[in-house]
């Protein structure tokens, strides 16, 4: 992900209502909701939610496609993907899963990765 779509992305999100809507569709799954249905859910008149809507998706982070005569939209995953990982990408020297507690998922890695930081932190 370049810097630009990155801080295009956060941008959308900075809205209590976008992050709202977002955060509502990614809870839906792959399958989106009707424009209409996400602002019963949300208790939004169409003029405001068209106009989030909008943002979001200049940002890339939802997709609108047409059933009928319904507008379904959905959270664009690699997007959202994408910006997690440029958000990450350079957390602990390189390392995203020296974080991670134990028992999660990449933690075989962890020890690994602690391996590698702890000589230096006893140099420093």
């Amino acid at each position: 992900m370049e810097k630009s779509d990155a801080i295009a992305a956060l941008s959308a999100l900075a809205q209590d209502t976008r992050l709202d809507v977002f955060r509502l569709l990614v809870q839906t799954g792959p399958g989106g909701l009707a424009a209409g249905r996400i602002g019963e859910a949300l208790d939004l008149a169409s003029a405001t939610l068209s106009f989030h809507l909008n943002q979001l998706k200049h940002a890339g982070l939802v997709t609108c496609r047409r059933e009928s005569r319904s507008l379904i939209y959905a959270a664009k995953y690699a997007t959202m993907d994408a910006l997690l990982s440029y958000l990450t990408e350079n957390c602990c020297r390189g390392a995203a899963t020296a974080h991670l507690p134990a028992g999660s998922p990449k933690a075989d890695s962890k020890a690994v990765v602690a391996e590698k930081v702890e000589p230096e932190k006893r140099r420093a």
